[in-house]
């Protein structure tokens, strides 16, 4: 039977080209999405793939969001936790509620899915989760305490949980990537843009399609002796 995935935020950017890499890999696939309803819609309609509405900021929506895909599309085996946001700024002129919101979405949401799915695989005896950090969270950002802390407690979190997850049959490994041409990405002001791909040693940014292919490796049967892992996909631009 078909393994059952989930990632989070899989509706655009990375998310959506996790998504299809996982398809192709022939899972029965399922999206999370936050806020943009048409998006969403449009994302369904293209690739066949359900989209389920809910902030993995939010624990017990995240819980109930889990438990209503369990019993519309079976137990979950794959995790992709992909979701994330941006609030930057100097910590001068952060406020709490920027510092909090990334904390909330981007690391919380990694905790509530784990806590939503994580005992299902380890009795199962088999699960992936792969969560999706940044260099920035490897080298620090300027303008991005919030992101920068919240990114580097993924990998932290990747390693603890791979340990608990081990034994079970259920491993847990991060990818890194660097810049990618997302609309995250895209938002950046072209000077600074410019400034940025002159530091990749391979001269350009990352394509979507080339972290799906990290987490498709990971979440396979190919990928089982792999735990605790964080993968960079950076073009060399950090080499950690």
């Amino acid at each position: 039977m078909a393994r059952v995935a989930i990632v989070t935020g899989g509706t655009r950017g990375i998310g959506k080209a996790i998504c299809l890499a996982l398809k192709e890999q022939g899972c029965r696939v399922v999206a999370n999405y936050g806020g943009n309803d048409a998006k969403a819609r449009a994302f369904t309609d293209e690739t066949g793939i359900p989209a389920y509405k809910w902030d993995v900021g939010d624990y017990d929506a995240t819980i109930a969001g889990c438990a209503q895909i369990e019993q519309d599309v079976g137990p979950i085996d794959i995790v992709v936790n992909n979701a994330g946001i941006t609030r930057d700024g100097v910590l001068d002129k952060m406020s709490w509620e920027d510092w909090n919101e990334v904390m909330r979405i981007n690391l919380g949401g990694c905790f509530n899915m784990a806590k939503a799915s994580f005992p299902g695989m380890r009795e199962r005896g088999w699960g992936r989760i792969v969560n999706i950090g940044s260099i920035n969270g490897q080298a620090g950002q300027y303008g991005q305490v919030n992101y920068a802390a919240a990114k580097s407690g993924i990998h932290g979190f990747t390693k603890a949980l791979a340990q608990e997850g081990a034994k079970y049959g259920v491993t847990v490994n991060a990818i890194a990537p660097g810049y990618v041409d997302t609309d995250m990405v895209a938002a950046v002001p072209q000077p600074v843009l410019e400034k940025i791909i002159a530091k990749i040693p391979v001269g350009r940014l990352g394509h979507a399609e080339e972290i799906a292919r990290g987490v498709a490796f990971l979440t396979s049967e190919d990928g089982g002796f792999v735990t605790g892992s964080t993968m960079s996909i950076n073009g060399g631009q950090h080499m950690y």
